[in-house]
Protein backbone atom coordinates (compact mmCIF):
# COMPACT_ATOMS: atom_id res chain seq x y z
CA UNK A 1 0.00 0.00 0.00
CA UNK A 2 1.11 3.74 -0.65
CA UNK A 3 0.28 5.50 2.56
CA UNK A 4 0.11 9.29 3.35
CA UNK A 5 -0.33 9.89 7.34
CA UNK A 6 -0.10 13.85 8.41
CA UNK A 7 -0.17 14.94 12.01
CA UNK A 8 0.10 18.52 13.43
CA UNK A 9 3.66 17.71 14.50
CA UNK A 10 6.40 15.32 15.44
CA UNK A 11 8.77 17.62 17.36
CA UNK A 12 6.80 17.82 20.83
CA UNK A 13 8.46 16.49 23.56
CA UNK A 14 7.37 13.51 24.87
CA UNK A 15 3.94 14.09 23.14
CA UNK A 16 1.99 10.03 23.09
CA UNK A 17 0.30 10.66 20.01
CA UNK A 18 3.63 11.61 18.14
CA UNK A 19 5.24 8.53 19.43
CA UNK A 20 2.26 6.18 18.08
CA UNK A 21 2.59 7.71 15.05
CA UNK A 22 6.53 7.04 14.72
CA UNK A 23 5.43 3.26 15.96
CA UNK A 24 2.78 2.70 13.86
CA UNK A 25 4.63 3.88 10.70
CA UNK A 26 7.61 2.18 11.47
CA UNK A 27 5.63 -1.34 11.83
CA UNK A 28 4.02 -0.80 7.96
CA UNK A 29 7.57 0.12 6.95
CA UNK A 30 8.96 -2.71 7.58
CA UNK A 31 6.15 -4.82 6.08
CA UNK A 32 6.93 -3.35 2.99
CA UNK A 33 4.28 -0.09 2.64
CA UNK A 34 5.21 2.63 1.24
CA UNK A 35 4.88 5.64 3.48
CA UNK A 36 5.49 9.19 3.31
CA UNK A 37 5.07 10.61 6.95
CA UNK A 38 3.68 14.84 6.66
CA UNK A 39 3.73 17.36 9.47
CA UNK A 40 3.99 21.16 9.76
CA UNK A 41 6.79 21.42 11.38
CA UNK A 42 9.53 23.83 10.35
CA UNK A 43 12.19 21.44 7.81
CA UNK A 44 14.61 21.93 11.02
CA UNK A 45 12.79 20.93 13.64
CA UNK A 46 13.87 17.58 14.45
CA UNK A 47 11.35 15.17 15.14
CA UNK A 48 11.61 13.89 19.15
CA UNK A 49 10.99 9.96 18.39
CA UNK A 50 13.11 8.72 16.29
CA UNK A 51 11.05 7.50 12.77
CA UNK A 52 11.79 4.37 10.78
CA UNK A 53 14.86 4.97 7.85
CA UNK A 54 12.10 3.83 5.14
CA UNK A 55 9.86 6.34 6.19
CA UNK A 56 9.62 9.76 4.49
CA UNK A 57 9.10 12.95 6.38
CA UNK A 58 7.90 15.82 4.66
CA UNK A 59 7.46 18.55 7.21
CA UNK A 60 5.61 21.39 5.51
CA UNK A 61 6.50 24.63 7.58
CA UNK A 62 3.49 26.14 7.99
CA UNK A 63 2.45 28.21 10.95
CA UNK A 64 3.73 27.57 14.31
CA UNK A 65 2.73 24.07 15.86
CA UNK A 66 3.01 24.77 19.38
CA UNK A 67 0.04 27.21 19.41
CA UNK A 68 -3.54 27.42 18.03
CA UNK A 69 -4.49 27.23 14.36
CA UNK A 70 -5.43 30.26 12.98
CA UNK A 71 -7.70 30.46 9.99
CA UNK A 72 -4.91 31.80 7.47
CA UNK A 73 -2.85 29.02 8.45
CA UNK A 74 -5.29 26.18 8.30
CA UNK A 75 -6.43 27.56 4.90
CA UNK A 76 -2.95 27.51 3.75
CA UNK A 77 -2.22 23.96 5.52
CA UNK A 78 -5.16 22.67 3.10
CA UNK A 79 -3.71 23.85 0.20
CA UNK A 80 -0.33 22.12 0.58
CA UNK A 81 -1.92 18.99 1.20
CA UNK A 82 -4.24 18.98 -1.62
CA UNK A 83 -1.00 19.70 -3.35
CA UNK A 84 1.21 16.99 -1.76
CA UNK A 85 -1.86 14.49 -2.14
CA UNK A 86 -1.93 15.08 -5.98
CA UNK A 87 2.07 14.83 -6.20
CA UNK A 88 2.47 11.66 -4.40
CA UNK A 89 -1.30 10.00 -4.88
CA UNK A 90 -1.26 7.58 -1.96
CA UNK A 91 -3.94 4.33 -2.05
CA UNK A 92 -5.25 6.25 1.86
CA UNK A 93 -4.38 8.95 3.95
CA UNK A 94 -4.20 8.73 7.48
CA UNK A 95 -4.95 11.97 9.42
CA UNK A 96 -4.17 11.82 13.60
CA UNK A 97 -6.27 13.59 15.91
CA UNK A 98 -8.91 16.07 14.71
CA UNK A 99 -6.49 19.35 14.16
CA UNK A 100 -5.21 17.22 11.30
CA UNK A 101 -8.24 14.86 9.98
CA UNK A 102 -10.48 17.24 9.63
CA UNK A 103 -8.93 20.18 7.80
CA UNK A 104 -6.74 16.95 5.96
CA UNK A 105 -10.74 15.99 5.12
CA UNK A 106 -11.51 19.04 4.01
CA UNK A 107 -8.81 19.05 1.64
CA UNK A 108 -9.08 15.86 -0.11
CA UNK A 109 -12.76 16.88 -1.01
CA UNK A 110 -13.22 15.60 -5.03
CA UNK A 111 -10.34 14.05 -4.96
CA UNK A 112 -11.44 10.42 -4.13
CA UNK A 113 -8.58 9.82 -2.04
CA UNK A 114 -10.13 7.52 1.06
CA UNK A 115 -9.51 9.03 4.96
CA UNK A 116 -8.88 7.23 7.95
CA UNK A 117 -9.30 9.41 10.90
CA UNK A 118 -7.21 8.60 14.02
CA UNK A 119 -9.02 9.87 17.30
CA UNK A 120 -6.32 9.56 20.18
CA UNK A 121 -8.63 11.23 22.92
CA UNK A 122 -12.00 10.82 24.67
CA UNK A 123 -14.75 12.59 24.27
CA UNK A 124 -14.17 14.56 28.08
CA UNK A 125 -11.35 16.64 26.23
CA UNK A 126 -13.95 17.99 23.56
CA UNK A 127 -16.00 19.06 26.62
CA UNK A 128 -13.73 21.54 27.68
CA UNK A 129 -12.88 23.01 24.59
CA UNK A 130 -16.52 23.38 23.06
CA UNK A 131 -15.32 25.69 19.94
CA UNK A 132 -13.68 22.22 18.90
CA UNK A 133 -16.89 20.20 19.46
CA UNK A 134 -19.05 21.21 16.41
CA UNK A 135 -15.91 20.62 13.56
CA UNK A 136 -15.32 17.12 15.45
CA UNK A 137 -19.50 16.03 13.91
CA UNK A 138 -17.86 17.24 10.26
CA UNK A 139 -15.77 13.50 10.64
CA UNK A 140 -18.35 10.78 9.29
CA UNK A 141 -18.78 13.11 6.69
CA UNK A 142 -15.30 13.69 5.61
CA UNK A 143 -13.69 10.22 6.51
CA UNK A 144 -14.04 6.69 5.54
CA UNK A 145 -13.33 5.59 8.47
CA UNK A 146 -12.57 6.63 12.53
CA UNK A 147 -10.56 5.00 15.03
CA UNK A 148 -10.61 5.06 18.55
CA UNK A 149 -8.44 3.67 20.88
CA UNK A 150 -10.64 1.12 23.04
CA UNK A 151 -14.42 0.22 23.44
CA UNK A 152 -14.67 2.10 26.11
CA UNK A 153 -13.47 5.13 24.51
CA UNK A 154 -15.56 4.83 21.64
CA UNK A 155 -18.58 4.13 23.64
CA UNK A 156 -18.06 8.06 25.56
CA UNK A 157 -18.32 9.76 21.83
CA UNK A 158 -21.95 10.93 20.55
CA UNK A 159 -23.80 7.67 18.62
CA UNK A 160 -23.73 9.90 15.62
CA UNK A 161 -19.40 9.48 15.60
CA UNK A 162 -19.53 6.31 17.57
CA UNK A 163 -21.43 4.28 15.11
CA UNK A 164 -18.53 4.99 11.96
CA UNK A 165 -15.62 4.15 14.53
CA UNK A 166 -13.86 1.08 14.64
CA UNK A 167 -11.20 0.31 17.63
CA UNK A 168 -7.74 0.44 16.88
CA UNK A 169 -5.50 -0.14 20.41
CA UNK A 170 -2.26 1.74 20.55
CA UNK A 171 0.94 -0.68 20.35
CA UNK A 172 3.05 -1.11 23.38
CA UNK A 173 6.36 -1.53 21.80
CA UNK A 174 8.30 -1.09 24.99
CA UNK A 175 11.97 -2.52 24.17
CA UNK A 176 12.05 -3.85 26.97
CA UNK A 177 15.62 -4.93 28.46
CA UNK A 178 15.40 -5.22 31.65
CA UNK A 179 12.53 -5.46 33.98
CA UNK A 180 11.83 -2.82 36.80
CA UNK A 181 13.99 -3.59 40.35
CA UNK A 182 10.49 -3.13 42.14
CA UNK A 183 11.74 -4.20 45.78
CA UNK A 184 14.69 -1.89 45.11
CA UNK A 185 16.47 -3.50 48.42
CA UNK A 186 19.34 -2.90 47.34
CA UNK A 187 18.98 1.24 46.21
CA UNK A 188 19.99 3.85 48.95
CA UNK A 189 16.74 5.65 47.44
CA UNK A 190 12.89 4.35 45.65
CA UNK A 191 11.73 6.27 42.54
CA UNK A 192 7.65 6.90 42.12
CA UNK A 193 7.65 7.21 38.65
CA UNK A 194 5.24 9.57 36.84
CA UNK A 195 5.82 10.20 32.74
CA UNK A 196 3.35 12.58 30.74
CA UNK A 197 2.69 15.99 29.44
CA UNK A 198 2.99 18.63 32.24
CA UNK A 199 -0.68 19.83 31.59
CA UNK A 200 -4.55 19.96 33.47
CA UNK A 201 -5.54 16.62 31.85
CA UNK A 202 -2.27 14.41 33.86
CA UNK A 203 -3.37 16.04 37.32
CA UNK A 204 0.33 16.60 38.71
CA UNK A 205 -1.01 19.02 41.23
CA UNK A 206 -2.90 16.42 42.54
CA UNK A 207 0.50 13.93 42.94
CA UNK A 208 2.58 16.34 44.07
CA UNK A 209 -0.01 16.88 47.06
CA UNK A 210 -0.44 13.35 47.47
CA UNK A 211 3.59 12.60 47.93
CA UNK A 212 3.55 15.62 50.01
CA UNK A 213 1.11 14.10 52.33
CA UNK A 214 3.14 10.70 52.68
CA UNK A 215 6.58 12.06 52.22
CA UNK A 216 7.54 12.36 56.01
CA UNK A 217 7.16 8.85 56.41
CA UNK A 218 8.93 7.57 53.35
CA UNK A 219 12.23 9.19 53.49
CA UNK A 220 13.86 7.06 50.91
CA UNK A 221 11.58 7.53 48.38
CA UNK A 222 11.51 10.35 45.63
CA UNK A 223 8.69 11.32 43.26
CA UNK A 224 10.06 11.83 39.97
CA UNK A 225 7.63 13.61 36.95
CA UNK A 226 8.99 13.28 33.35
CA UNK A 227 7.86 15.13 30.88
CA UNK A 228 7.23 18.67 29.68
CA UNK A 229 4.83 21.19 29.37
CA UNK A 230 3.17 24.44 29.82
CA UNK A 231 2.43 24.06 33.77
CA UNK A 232 6.35 23.32 34.72
CA UNK A 233 6.36 27.03 36.29
CA UNK A 234 2.94 25.89 38.14
CA UNK A 235 4.22 22.52 39.23
CA UNK A 236 8.07 24.11 40.64
CA UNK A 237 6.24 26.63 42.81
CA UNK A 238 4.01 23.92 44.38
CA UNK A 239 7.46 21.56 44.80
CA UNK A 240 8.39 24.59 46.59
CA UNK A 241 5.42 25.30 48.56
CA UNK A 242 5.99 21.53 50.20
CA UNK A 243 9.72 22.25 50.51
CA UNK A 244 9.71 19.21 48.73
CA UNK A 245 13.05 20.29 46.53
CA UNK A 246 15.44 17.18 46.47
CA UNK A 247 12.64 14.74 47.33
CA UNK A 248 10.92 15.55 43.75
CA UNK A 249 12.69 16.17 40.04
CA UNK A 250 11.49 17.11 37.05
CA UNK A 251 13.86 16.55 34.91
CA UNK A 252 11.91 17.00 31.33
CA UNK A 253 10.88 15.06 28.38
CA UNK A 254 13.12 11.69 27.97
CA UNK A 255 13.17 9.96 24.31
CA UNK A 256 14.11 7.15 25.35
CA UNK A 257 12.04 6.18 28.57
CA UNK A 258 13.23 2.63 28.92
CA UNK A 259 15.56 3.37 31.39
CA UNK A 260 13.63 5.45 33.47
CA UNK A 261 11.12 2.58 33.75
CA UNK A 262 13.74 0.35 35.11
CA UNK A 263 15.27 2.41 37.79
CA UNK A 264 11.61 2.72 39.24
CA UNK A 265 10.00 0.88 41.73
CA UNK A 266 6.41 1.92 41.44
CA UNK A 267 4.60 3.76 38.89
CA UNK A 268 1.45 6.26 39.09
CA UNK A 269 -1.01 7.90 36.60
CA UNK A 270 -2.70 11.02 38.41
CA UNK A 271 -4.59 12.06 35.42
CA UNK A 272 -8.12 12.68 35.63
CA UNK A 273 -8.61 10.84 32.27
CA UNK A 274 -6.59 8.82 29.41
CA UNK A 275 -7.57 7.94 26.04
CA UNK A 276 -5.74 4.89 26.58
CA UNK A 277 -2.32 5.19 28.81
CA UNK A 278 0.64 4.54 27.19
CA UNK A 279 2.79 5.06 29.80
CA UNK A 280 0.85 2.92 31.79
CA UNK A 281 1.41 0.02 29.64
CA UNK A 282 4.77 0.73 29.10
CA UNK A 283 5.59 0.35 33.19
CA UNK A 284 3.42 -2.48 32.94
CA UNK A 285 5.27 -4.20 29.82
CA UNK A 286 8.07 -3.24 32.66
CA UNK A 287 7.16 -5.14 35.02
CA UNK A 288 6.59 -2.14 37.10
CA UNK A 289 2.60 -1.64 38.82
CA UNK A 290 0.41 0.41 38.21
CA UNK A 291 -1.60 2.99 40.50
CA UNK A 292 -3.82 5.05 39.47
CA UNK A 293 -7.58 6.66 39.86
CA UNK A 294 -10.45 4.08 39.35
CA UNK A 295 -12.90 6.77 37.92
CA UNK A 296 -9.90 7.28 34.85
CA UNK A 297 -10.48 6.51 31.52
CA UNK A 298 -7.80 4.65 30.25
CA UNK A 299 -6.21 4.00 33.41
CA UNK A 300 -9.07 2.38 34.80
CA UNK A 301 -8.96 -0.61 31.08
CA UNK A 302 -5.62 -1.12 31.78
CA UNK A 303 -5.17 -1.41 35.25
CA UNK A 304 -6.75 -4.30 36.95
CA UNK A 305 -7.35 -3.34 40.82
CA UNK A 306 -5.40 -6.09 43.12
CA UNK A 307 -3.89 -8.02 39.73
CA UNK A 308 -1.45 -5.77 38.33
CA UNK A 309 -2.09 -2.18 40.19
CA UNK A 310 -4.23 -0.22 42.49
CA UNK A 311 -7.12 1.77 41.27
CA UNK A 312 -8.41 4.49 43.87
CA UNK A 313 -11.16 6.17 44.54
CA UNK A 314 -12.46 8.84 47.35
CA UNK A 315 -13.58 12.95 47.49
CA UNK A 316 -10.47 13.96 47.95
CA UNK A 317 -8.29 13.17 45.24
CA UNK A 318 -5.02 13.95 46.74
CA UNK A 319 -5.47 11.92 50.17
CA UNK A 320 -6.73 8.75 48.53
CA UNK A 321 -4.13 8.78 46.11
CA UNK A 322 -1.37 9.22 49.53
CA UNK A 323 -3.30 6.40 51.07
CA UNK A 324 -3.19 4.30 47.97
CA UNK A 325 0.63 4.80 47.35
CA UNK A 326 1.77 4.74 51.28
CA UNK A 327 0.32 0.66 50.54
CA UNK A 328 2.67 -0.16 47.82
CA UNK A 329 5.43 2.00 49.07
CA UNK A 330 5.87 0.21 52.30
CA UNK A 331 5.34 -3.39 51.12
CA UNK A 332 8.28 -4.56 48.46
CA UNK A 333 6.24 -8.12 48.03
CA UNK A 334 3.20 -6.61 47.20
CA UNK A 335 4.66 -4.24 44.49
CA UNK A 336 6.54 -7.16 43.00
CA UNK A 337 3.46 -9.53 43.26
CA UNK A 338 1.75 -7.13 41.36
CA UNK A 339 4.40 -6.22 39.03
CA UNK A 340 5.05 -9.73 38.03
CA UNK A 341 1.41 -9.56 36.37
CA UNK A 342 1.64 -6.48 34.14
CA UNK A 343 3.85 -8.25 30.79
CA UNK A 344 0.56 -10.39 30.90
CA UNK A 345 -1.76 -7.92 30.85
CA UNK A 346 -0.75 -6.06 28.15
CA UNK A 347 0.79 -8.76 25.45
CA UNK A 348 -2.99 -8.20 23.37
CA UNK A 349 -1.15 -4.40 22.45
CA UNK A 350 1.93 -5.79 20.94
CA UNK A 351 2.85 -3.93 18.15
CA UNK A 352 2.65 -7.46 15.84
CA UNK A 353 -0.93 -7.51 16.84
CA UNK A 354 -1.59 -3.83 16.50
CA UNK A 355 0.14 -3.67 12.83
CA UNK A 356 -2.46 -6.84 11.75
CA UNK A 357 -5.37 -4.73 12.71
CA UNK A 358 -4.20 -1.37 11.20
CA UNK A 359 -3.74 -3.54 7.75
CA UNK A 360 -7.06 -5.09 7.71
CA UNK A 361 -8.53 -1.36 8.13
CA UNK A 362 -6.33 0.13 5.83
CA UNK A 363 -7.18 -2.73 3.35
CA UNK A 364 -11.34 -2.35 3.87
CA UNK A 365 -10.78 1.14 3.32
CA UNK A 366 -9.42 0.85 0.13
CA UNK A 367 -11.56 -2.37 -0.74
CA UNK A 368 -14.59 0.10 -0.64
CA UNK A 369 -13.16 3.65 -1.70
CA UNK A 370 -10.55 3.18 -4.52
CA UNK A 371 -8.92 6.09 -4.97
CA UNK A 372 -9.89 7.58 -8.29
CA UNK A 373 -8.60 9.66 -11.07
CA UNK A 374 -10.39 12.57 -10.44
CA UNK A 375 -7.13 14.87 -9.71
CA UNK A 376 -5.67 14.03 -12.72
CA UNK A 377 -8.36 15.71 -14.12
CA UNK A 378 -8.20 18.76 -12.06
Amino acid sequence: MKLLFVIKTLALAGGGTERVVADVTAALAERGHDITLVSFDRPEDEPFYRLHPAVRRRPLGIGDTRRRTGMGEAVRRMAALRRLVGETRPDVTVGFMHSVYIPLGLALLGTGIPLVASEHISYAHYRTVPLQAPLLRLAPFLAQAITAISPAIRDGFPSSIRKHMTVVPNPVSANVRARADVRGEDRTSRTLLAVGRLEDQKDHRTLIRAFAEIAGDFPDWRLRIVGEGELRPDLEALVRRHRLEGRVALPGAISEIGEEYEAAQLFVMSSSYESFGLTSAEALAHGLPVIGFADCPGTNELVQEGVNGRLVEGADRATALAAGLAGLMSSPGERERLGAAGPASIECFAPERITDVWEALLNRVIARHPASNSMERE
